[in-house]
C-alpha cells in the first residue's frame, strides 16, 4: 500500500482543487495490493493510459476500492472526511477541547472562527471531497456503455462512482453552501467554476442516488465485484436508499424520506437494531456502510480520537464530550453507561470527572481487528422515518419509530404526542443516539433552523463568539486565488 500513500501525498502538494483536474490517469489508477483482506486484484498496472484501467474487472474495481482506502486512511487531528465526527462535533455543541492543546485546526472549529488563510485548517474537507469527486467523474467516464468488462462488475462500479459523487458533494453543501458542480475531469472546464446554488447541487446529488439504486447490487460484495461477502464495505442498493432518505429529510422531501428509510428498515432480513455494545462491531446487524480499517495497527480514528487515558484529557487527547451533551441523556439511558466512559482528572486542586465518547472501544495499537468506522446504519433510519412521519401529521408512526431506538437504549416510551412536542423528542433523540458520529449534531442543528439559538450560548462557553455566517466554513484563500469566479461565504 506504500506507493498508494506517497500518490496521495504528492496529490495532497497541489493546493488547488482545480490541480485535481489536471492529474489524469495517474491518479485514477488507485491500486492497493497490500490490502488483502479489503480486496483482491491483479498486480498494480503500469501503462499510464487511463483506458487500461477500464479494460478489466480487477483494476476497474480497483479504482472504486482506492477511494475507499482513501476514505479510510487518514488520521485524527487533520481536517479529513474520516475525521468529520472530530471537527463538526468541536464546531457544535458535543465537546470540550483542553486549553493545553496547540492544534491549531482544532481551537479554530472549536471557537467557530475557522481561518481561511490556514492551508491545514479549513480545506482539507474540501479538498479530499473534490479529489474523490474527479475520481468518482473519472469512474462514471470509463464505465459507462464499457464493453470490456464483466457487465455486472461494470453495473456495480457505475453504481459505486455514482453514490460517492453524491456522499461528498451532500457534506460539500453542508459544509459551505454553494459549491462548484462538476460532472467532468475536464480541466478547461474546471478550470474556472464558479458556485453552483445548493438546491441544484442537491439535485445532482438525488439523480445519482436514484442511479446508484438501479446499478447497485443489493447483497454486499467483496473486490472482486462477483462473489457475496459478509463484509459490509461496499455500498449496496440499501446505503443509496439510506443516504438518499437523509438528502430529503434535510430536503423537507417528508413523503421521500420515509419511503427511502421504509425500504431500509424493511429489510429485515440484512439489518436489525444491534445491542448497544454490538452497533459499532465490524459488519454490525446494524451497518449498512462502514469503513474497512487500512492503517497498520489501529482499528478505528474515533477511538484514537476519542477514549481518553486514565490522566484524562492532554496534549494527545484534548477532546472529552461536554456537560451539555451529558446533561442531555435521560436518566437510566443505557447510552450513557455503554456509549460514554470516564476518566478521574486529579491533577487539579480539586477532581474532575470527564466523559469521552465510547462507541469504538479498542484503541490499543496492533489489537486484532473488530471494529469498523460506521459511515450509515439503521438507527438514524428510524429517526429519519420518525421526523418525517411526524412532519406529514402521522403520529402514531412516528412514535413508534422514536419508540424503537428508545427502547433500546432501555428508556420509555415517548410521552410526546402532538407534532410540536413529537419534533422536539426526535431532536433531541438524534442527539444522544448520533453524537460524535459524523456530524450529525452541527448539520441538525443547521438544517432545522436552530443554530443560531443553541450556538450563541455555547461558543461563549467555548471561548468564541458566535457569528452566525460562520455556520458555514469558508473557502481556502488559494482556491479563491486560482479560481476568479470562485466566491467567499459571507463573514470570512
Amino acid at each position: 500500500m506504500e506507493h498508494l500513500n506517497q500518490l496521495y501525498k504528492r496529490l495532497g502538494k497541489m493546493k488547488s482543487y482545480k490541480a485535481l483536474f489536471i492529474v489524469g490517469p495517474l491518479f485514477i489508477m488507485l491500486i492497493i495490493p497490500g490490502c488483502k483482506k479489503f480486496i483482491q486484484i491483479p498486480p498494480p498496472i503500469t501503462s499510464t493510459n487511463a483506458a487500461n484501467v477500464y479494460t478489466t474487472d480487477g483494476d476497474a474495481a480497483a479504482v472504486l476500492t482506492g477511494i475507499y482506502t482513501n476514505l479510510s486512511n487518514g488520521g485524527a487531528g487533520s481536517p479529513q472526511l474520516i475525521s468529520m465526527s472530530e471537527f463538526l462535533g468541536l464546531s457544535a455543541d458535543e465537546f470540550s477541547l483542553s486549553n493545553g492543546t496547540s492544534n491549531k485546526s482544532y481551537i479554530d472549529y472549536y471557537h467557530n472562527v475557522s481561518d481561511n488563510n490556514n492551508a491545514n485548517v479549513t480545506s482539507d474537507f474540501w479538498s479530499n471531497a473534490y479529489q474523490i469527486i474527479y475520481v468518482s467523474n473519472a469512474a462514471i467516464a470509463g464505465l459507462t456503455n464499457n464493453s470490456s468488462l464483466t457487465p455486472a462488475v461494470d453495473q456495480q462500479l457505475l453504481g459505486e462512482a455514482k453514490f460517492m459523487r453524491a456522499f461528498c458533494y451532500f457534506y460539500l453543501v453542508n459544509l459551505y453552501g454553494d459549491v462548484p458542480l462538476t460532472t467532468t475531469t475536464s480541466a478547461t472546464v474546471n478550470a474556472r467554476l464558479s458556485r453552483t446554488p445548493v438546491a441544484q447541487v442537491y439535485q445532482q446529488i438525488v439523480a445519482d442516488l436514484k442511479d446508484a439504486q438501479t446499478l447497485l447490487s443489493d447483497q454486499y460484495l467483496d473486490g472482486t465485484i462477483l462473489n457475496p461477502t459478509s463484509e459490509r464495505t461496499r455500498p449496496t442498493k440499501w446505503a443509496a436508499a439510506a443516504l438518499l432518505a437523509r438528502v430529503y429529510l434535510y430536503t423537507k422531501d417528508w413523503k421521500d424520506a420515509q419511503t427511502e428509510a421504509s425500504l431500509v428498515i424493511s429489510n429485515n432480513g440484512t439489518y436489525s437494531l444491534s445491542s448497544l455494545n454490538g452497533v459499532f462491531l465490524a459488519n454490525s446487524s446494524e451497518a449498512i456502510w462502514q469503513l474497512q480499517p487500512v492503517a497498520y495497527g489501529t482499528n478505528t480514528i474515533d477511538a484514537v480520537a476519542f477514549i481518553l487515558p486514565s490522566t484524562g484529557v492532554g496534549p494527545n487527547n484534548p477532546i472529552s464530550l461536554s456537560n451539555s451533551l451529558i446533561n442531555s441523556f435521560e436518566s437510566n439511558d443505557q447510552r450513557l453507561s455503554n456509549w460514554v466512559g470516564n476518566v478521574i482528572d486529579s491533577t487539579g486542586a480539586v477532581p474532575v470527572t470527564e466523559y469521552y465518547a465510547y462507541k469504538y472501544k479498542v484503541n490499543a495499537y496492533g489489537a486484532p481487528v473488530t471494529e469498523y468506522e460506521m459511515v450509515l446504519r439503521l438507527g438514524e433510519q428510524f429517526l429519519i422515518r420518525a421526523e418525517a412521519e411526524a412532519e406529514l401529521g402521522d403520529f402514531p408512526d412516528a412514535s413508534a419509530d422514536l419508540n424503537m431506538i428508545r427502547t433500546r437504549a432501555g428508556l420509555p416510551n415517548t410521552t410526546a404526542s402532538s407534532q410540536s412536542t413529537l419534533l422536539t423528542a426526535i431532536q433531541n433523540e438524534r442527539r444522544v443516539e448520533l453524537f460524535s458520529e459524523w456530524g450529525h449534531r452541527w448539520l441538525d442543528l443547521k438544517r432545522t433552523g436552530t443554530v443560531d439559538a443553541v450556538m450563541s450560548v455555547a461558543t461563549p462557553i467555548k471561548g468564541g463568539t458566535w457569528i452566525t455566517s460562520h455556520q458555514l466554513y469558508p473557502i481556502a484563500n488559494y482556491e479563491l486565488v486560482n479560481d476568479p469566479n470562485l466566491k467567499q461565504n459571507p463573514g470570512y
